[in-house]
């Protein structure tokens, strides 16, 4: 694969701004989630605000994360979280990230039938667009380094990872849109 195209500091401010406007427009409900995760990424990109946005990608994240898995924890009662139904559950998300990773595989080899040689991507890179950031996106660097010492493709992957993550969030926000 070619090395990823330097990305200059203009687009990496405008991308968050532009995603949070579209996401405005589009799914208004999704705007906790990915208004977050692009104001999380315009603090990182300002440069202006070096501070909060080693706190926030650091010690911050740590504290809520701590904080959503205790009262997620505190609030379930061990009678009602392993039952039929939570494992029924379980089962479908093993199943659906079994199907996303199979079809992102396969298209991109399908799609790799329509690429001029030299041009192809490496179907390792179809494995990243489920929403588990950034675990998948490793699995195809490693998986990739097994095969070519040389190849690195961790970078590549985490494109996919990324859109995973706003699709996912975007689908959550329509789904929240028609339930409230």
């Amino acid at each position: 694969m070619p090395k990823p195209r330097v990305v200059g500091q203009k687009e990496k401010i405008i991308f968050p701004i532009v995603g949070f406007i579209c996401t405005a427009f589009i799914v208004p409900s999704g705007l906790p989630l990915l208004g977050m995760l692009f104001f999380g990424n315009l603090l990182k990109e300002s440069g202006v605000t070096r501070r909060l946005a080693a706190t926030a990608s650091g010690p911050l994240i740590d504290v809520v994360t701590m904080l959503i898995g205790l009262t997620v924890g505190a609030s379930t009662q061990a009678d009602q979280f392993l039952t039929g139904n939570s494992v029924k559950i379980f089962g479908l998300g093993l199943l659906s990230f079994i199907i996303a990773t199979t079809c992102g595989v396969l298209f991109v080899k399908v799609w790799n039938l329509f690429l001029r040689p030299g041009h192809k991507i490496n179907p390792l890179i179809g494995n990243a667009g489920v929403s588990a950031v950034p675990d998948s996106a490793r699995v195809s660097e490693v998986a990739g380094r097994e095969a070519n010492p040389d190849n690195h493709l961790l970078m590549h992957a985490m494109a996919p990872n990324v859109a995973g993550v706003i699709g996912s969030a975007v689908a959550a926000g329509i789904l929240l849109g028609f339930l409230g």
